[in-house]
């Protein structure tokens, strides 16, 4: 049973949260696979081959490293948010709020009222994302790789009594993939490969439902009713790497869709700690549920031109298929519907723009600048994942004070467009009451980068 309810709350989890970053990239996708490349925007991702990162920047440049290495880090995403301008209204059936009577029904709601509560933002804990990279050149031309990553993941917290608490208050989603990659040097030119993803996911998902017939918007009677969970699912890459001329690397990685069927549980809990029933019925609410979900595919181009002996220049672009992230669809053991929320998620660009200046043989210095497009609609945005078109800037550098040993540091500031997220529902209490939410939102992250790359 335990099982099953943590399944279906990843599954919610993401489909609420809409695939987060919430610091990095577009929805809910971590860019944070790489130091070396944090320190210039992951301009070239798929063409800048320097480390074991690249097993996951594209499998195909393993195949271009002289020896074997394994590469280990993380990067620390300090986010902060500034929520204003709240209009949070209590909306109750007009015949209901004139005699507190459900036979007066009128099937019209009014507005009764501000929602008591708060909008203190700073709702993302502070997060380290980890990773850990190995390459390992078999011969002259086939290597194989290994990697532990984050490809995506999400969490807001927000405060006890949050005025937009009926939409949503906790969400986190977690993922780990683990990767074993082949690449192979078809010739000084041509390079391709290819690895398997093994991908495991955890969350939970969480919002507050009205449970006072004589105050229905009191924070101290609200219901819990979350979601938890776990899954796995399989996906792969596809890599190749062209150099016309040596100077110049161009290279295309492509990440594929995974699929997942989640089944589970969810729950109510009353503020007593028991399940909450249904007032109409009178039925516990808890049940089974399950939901589809897909991941999106990514395709990721970039080139790296060396232009002299001390100063490369990269260029990356990102495309991701948001599309198939249309609505969250639960459904319980019945068949009936539990939830359903539109979400109308559109494909979505990325661009950046970096180099790398070798100081002197022992010191490297990086910089650039990525523009990430939002998938995600002015109508259908959601307080749980309240995200605009970002700007990223970083800086970077990698020390070298012996040769089998390298340290990479860097560090990255990003803005969003202030965004205003306005949502409304009518089901919250008994059929009788429903609440809206609207405030600006305008969000900020820091994230502060570091790996090792040991080669033997």
């Amino acid at each position: 049973m335990q099982n099953k309810f943590n399944k279906l709350s990843w599954a919610v989890a993401i489909a609420a949260a809409t695939f987060a970053g919430q610091a990095s990239a577009g929805g809910y996708q971590i860019n944070e696979q790489s130091v070396s490349g944090q320190g210039y925007g992951h301009a070239g991702r798929s063409s800048n081959v320097h480390d074991a990162t690249i097993v996951f920047g594209n499998p195909a440049g393993m195949s271009f490293l002289d020896r074997a290495q394994v590469t280990a880090g993380g990067t620390y995403l300090d986010v902060s948010s500034d929520i204003s301008n709240v209009q949070a209204n209590a909306m109750l059936d007009s015949g209901f709020a004139a005699t507190g009577n459900p036979a007066n029904a009128t099937g019209q709601q009014v507005p009764v009222g501000t929602i008591p509560g708060t909008s203190e933002g700073d709702m993302v804990p502070g997060k380290l994302i980890p990773f850990a990279f190995y390459a390992q050149p078999l011969n002259e031309r086939l290597a194989f790789g290994f990697g532990v990553y984050a490809p995506f993941g999400s969490m807001t917290e927000y405060e006890e009594g949050f005025q937009g608490r009926y939409f949503g208050d906790y969400t986190e989603v977690r993922v780990v993939s683990a990767q074993p990659t082949l690449s192979y040097r078809i010739n000084e030119q041509w390079s391709v490969g290819a690895g398997i993803t093994y991908n495991r996911v955890e969350g939970e998902l969480r919002r507050r439902v009205p449970g006072n017939p004589a105050q229905p918007f009191d924070p101290s009677a609200d219901i819990d009713s979350r979601v938890e969970g776990d899954d796995d699912g399989w996906g792969y890459n596809l890599g190749v790497i062209y150099q016309p001329v040596p100077e110049t690397t161009l290279g295309l990685t492509y990440r594929s869709e995974v699929d997942y069927t989640l089944t589970g549980d969810f729950r109510a809990t009353a503020p007593d700690g028991s399940i909450a029933l249904d007032p109409n019925t009178g039925v516990p609410l808890q049940d089974s549920a399950s939901l589809d979900l897909t991941t999106p595919e990514t395709v990721n181009f970039s080139v790296t031109q060396q232009m002299s002996d001390r100063l490369k220049l990269m260029f990356g672009a990102s495309w991701t298929r948001w599309s198939r992230f249309d609505q969250i669809l639960v459904t319980g053991s019945q068949g009936q519907q539990i939830t359903q929320e539109t979400q109308d998620y559109s494909n979505a660009w990325a661009f950046a723009v970096g180099g790398e200046y070798q100081l002197n043989p022992q010191l490297a210095l990086r910089a650039g600048v990525s523009l990430d497009n939002t998938p995600t609609s002015d109508q259908h945005r959601s307080v749980r994942i309240p995200s605009d078109d970002r700007r990223i800037f970083s800086i970077g550098a990698g020390w070298t004070p012996i040769e089998d040993l390298t340290l990479d540091f860097a560090y990255s500031y990003l803005t969003e467009r202030s965004t205003r997220i306005s949502q409304s529902r009518d089901d919250l209490y008994s059929g009788l009451g429903g609440a809206t939410y609207a405030a600006d939102y305008k969000n900020e992250a820091h994230g502060f980068g570091a790996q090792l790359t040991y080669r033997f």
